[in-house]
């Protein structure tokens, strides 16, 4: 049997964004693993999940610039249920709110495919 993270990492390389939903008590699951955390069955299946969520929690890294600047790094709460952390894109680190609505994409790092997010409403 493939590994949990292996299958989230090839839905996003596919454009998918699915995360896994118990399907005993229905909850949404973030990061991927073998067994609810919530309830403790062992039977997820994976789900498209829609990308829209809002901030849950935000901070600002602080770098120096020749090291990419400031970012933030931010909690979104998916209105499917699961919390993801991420980072929140095309706006400055510090205009990052709590309760921003945002929307997910998938981006891209030297390690592979990630979820990204940007406020809603901006292209």
């Amino acid at each position: 049997m493939e590994a949990p993270a292996v299958t989230f990492q090839k839905f996003l390389q596919a454009g998918e964004i699915r995360l896994q939903q118990c399907d005993a008590c229905r909850r949404q699951i973030f990061y991927p693993r073998t067994i609810c955390p919530h309830c403790g069955q062992g039977s997820l299946t994976w789900e498209r999940v829609s990308g829209r969520g809002v901030v849950y929690s935000t901070t600002v890294v602080r770098q120096r610039p020749e090291r990419g600047g400031d970012y933030n790094v931010a909690i979104i709460e998916l209105v499917e249920g699961a919390r993801m952390m991420s980072r929140v894109q095309g706006i400055a680190a510090t205009e990052v709110s709590i309760g921003m609505t945002v929307v997910a994409l998938i981006g891209s790092s030297e390690a592979g495919p990630l979820i990204l997010f940007k406020p809603a409403g901006t292209t």
